[in-house]
């Protein structure tokens, strides 16, 4: 199983337009086949500077390839990723 979590700052204001479509967009992701658990999550505490995460497991590391290159999540990356995210830290793994 593999692991994939973002956490991200937007470049746009708390409870705006622009904010909102970058979430409805983000949550298209979960239909590209392998995408399993599917999670937007919401910062709760200060302790950082990200203010949502994108969290998805894979059954295998083809699975997680072939999201990686699937023509949605390139679409997002081209047309809400680059122009929307401010920082990110991005994080893949697995179960020990």
């Amino acid at each position: 199983m593999i692991f994939h979590s973002v956490f991200l700052k937007l470049k746009h204001p708390k409870d705006s337009e622009k904010e909102t479509l970058f979430l409805n967009a983000a949550r298209d992701l979960q239909d590209i086949p392998g995408v399993q658990n599917f999670k937007v999550l919401k910062q709760t505490s200060p302790k950082n500077q990200f203010e949502y995460g994108l969290s998805m497991e894979f059954d295998n590391q083809s699975d997680y390839d072939a999201y990686s290159i699937h023509p949605d999540h390139e679409r997002f990356i081209k047309e809400f990723w680059i122009p929307d995210v401010a920082d990110f830290l991005e994080i893949d793994y697995q179960e020990l």
